[in-house]
């Protein structure tokens, strides 16, 4: 009964509220006295929209305004972020370093480094136990110790890989973060490695390219150029690393020139190492044979004593020496390889390369003109090459007659692959000497001038000398069929313990071509190479080096634009004839 009477009141009670909301009809505020409580109510309630519709649409507005100008006035990064990352830039990052087609020999990349605040650490034995799981020869012991010091920063982990950082980063461990930094890296790896060098872990150059231009490479946008071209430099690495594995030698190196600019176009030394892992290598890979150690080349030394003399005068082209007989000067013997035992023409001592012929051109210009023609061709004095590795030439302390012998043919005077490259790329260069250089010469620069060594005469005699040399004497290993190949065999004992190791040698051959018009010049040197069945237990710079040059040569040739040409041509044996002997017997040079 008493539901019943509360549901009866409910409904009485809706009703009339029906029944007074009937009887009170809405009144429009215009229809309120001004100055009424009811209209002041309104009238603030439609201000307080339309100041917020107003504020709105002014936002939208400039949204709208904004994207307008990032997506068509501005590039596709936010400017500001932009400028801050520039700025970085120019701060820590390297310029990158190509080749002279643009390779890309060494850039910058960016990187992620791994360090922990030890006082956030909450458990560093477990942490340093879950880094092990992603960093490879990770010392947990150590690890831990660093995340225990009592400081607020520790370096864990220098330049991680990509996949290391993601690894790290999803493994969550309190007190630990990275930083950004920049990791050297080197597209062609150990193919320039001597050539380039390599930065420490702070990106500071130490070694190579990346030392002698350390200032400019860092903070610089500009990337640096260098005369090398890559494709050269797999050539001639390729060559040397098969002559290596073939006569069991211990070291190679191999340059290529181009003699009209003096431009470096492949400078490889072998052993090489991994610019990435520099700290682990040896002493042996780290060492640039090419330019820093210097050697007795022997007798491709020949090429500047024949040089000498013809430009004095002292001989003719058509004149001879006689080696019958061994010279005999003071404890020293001075005799022929494979001697002829009868008078030589200038043509067949350069041919046969005989050290008893060369030794009476050189007695005959003498010390003085002998050190004068050295020193203008840049063997007295250290390569002008833009590395830091270059080595000093060993010279006589008082250079003697003896002396003056023994280095006609290549004794008795050290001097790097580099400085023998750039004096017999001068000798061929109409005589002209061009200071080698690794740095690509901008765009409209012209050649510096060189200084005149020899007469365009000798330069032209020394061309044909060459080219006999390959096709008829010592050299012959070394004949690209096409290239017109010329050059000029190096064989030499190295010294040990004060005396000289006949089974310890350094073969050489310094080749060139076309030599009609010389343009390239091609140098092979192999240290301690043995002799096999295939070269009858020879060893020497005929045998060893020469196949070399030829390998290198005919790979070569198509990349530089140079076409075979016909070896048979009237014009070309014509141009290339040689005298042999002053009875005018003549040797064409095909």
């Amino acid at each position: 009964m008493m539901i019943g009477k509360i549901r009866s009141f409910r409904t009485n009670h809706r009703r009339s509220h029906a029944a007074a909301t009937r009887r009170r009809p809405c009144v429009p505020s215009k229809l309120l006295p001004a100055g009424s409580p009811g209209r002041e109510a309104i009238e603030m309630g439609r201000t307080r929209l339309l100041i917020t519709g107003a504020v709105i649409c002014v936002a939208f507005g400039c949204i709208g305004l904004r994207l307008v100008d990032l997506s068509l006035l501005q590039p596709a990064e936010e400017p500001a972020l932009s400028r801050v990352v520039q700025s970085e830039r120019i701060e820590t990052e390297r310029a990158d370093i190509l080749d002279r087609n643009g390779t890309i020999l060494a850039t910058g990349l960016a990187t992620a480094s791994l360090y922990a605040n030890p006082r956030r650490v909450i458990d560093a034995d477990d942490a340093a136990r879950q880094l092990a799981t992603v960093l490879p020869n990770a010392d947990v012991t150590e690890f831990a110790r660093l995340m225990r010091l009592d400081r607020s920063f520790v370096w864990l982990q220098r330049k991680l890989t990509p996949r290391q950082h993601w690894e790290i980063l999803r493994l969550g461990i309190p007190g630990l973060d990275f930083q950004r930094e920049e990791a050297r890296f080197y597209p062609v790896g150990g193919t320039v490695s001597h050539i380039l060098g390599f930065v420490d872990i702070d990106n500071h150059g130490i070694a190579g390219i990346e030392r002698s231009f350390d200032e400019s490479l860092r903070g610089n946008k500009e990337p640096l150029s260098l005369t090398i071209d890559v494709r050269l430099q797999h050539v001639m690495r390729a060559a040397l690393s098969d002559a290596m594995q073939e006569f069991s030698a211990v070291g190679a190196s191999g340059i290529i020139l181009d003699i009209k600019s003096g431009e470096v176009l492949s400078l490889v030394s072998l052993p090489d190492f991994d610019p990435y892992r520099a700290g682990s290598a040896t002493d042996e890979q780290l060492r640039n044979r090419a330019t820093l150690d210097v050697y007795e080349l022997g007798s491709a030394f020949k090429v500047f004593t024949t040089a000498t003399a013809l430009d004095t005068g002292v001989v003719g082209i058509d004149g001879g020496y006689d080696a019958t007989k061994p010279i005999k000067i003071a404890r020293h013997v001075i005799r022929d390889y494979h001697p002829k035992a009868r008078w030589l023409s200038v043509p067949e001592i350069f041919m046969y390369s005989s050290n008893i012929g060369a030794a009476k051109m050189a007695m005959d210009f003498g010390t003085d003109t002998q050190r004068k023609y050295l020193s203008q061709l840049g063997l007295l004095a250290p390569s002008p090459l833009e590395l830091p590795e270059v080595g000093a030439p060993i010279t006589p302390d008082i250079w003697r007659p003896v002396n003056t012998m023994t280095i006609a043919f290549g004794h008795g005077i050290a001097v790097s692959p580099m400085q023998m490259a750039s004096a017999v790329a001068a000798i061929l260069n109409d005589g002209v000497y061009l200071a080698p250089t690794l740095v690509k010469r901008g765009a409209g620069s012209v050649n510096p001038a060189g200084r005149r060594v020899v007469s365009k005469q000798t330069s032209s005699e020394i061309r044909r000398l060459m080219r006999a040399v390959v096709e008829q004497g010592t050299g012959k290993q070394a004949d690209a069929e096409g290239y017109l190949v010329g050059g000029k065999t190096g064989t030499a004992e190295k010294q040990s313990a004060g005396t000289y190791a006949r089974k310890r040698l350094i073969s050489s051959f310094v080749g060139a071509f076309p030599m009609n018009a010389p343009r390239y010049l091609v140098l092979a040197v192999l240290d301690e190479p043995k002799g096999t069945k295939k070269t009858f237990n020879y060893a020497t710079g005929g045998w060893v080096a020469a196949p070399v040059i030829k390998q290198v040569v005919e790979r070569m040739g198509p990349f530089v634009g140079i076409a075979p040409v016909d070896a048979a041509s009237p014009d070309l044996q014509r141009e290339m004839a040689v005298n042999v002997t002053s009875e005018g017997h003549t040797l064409a040079s095909f």
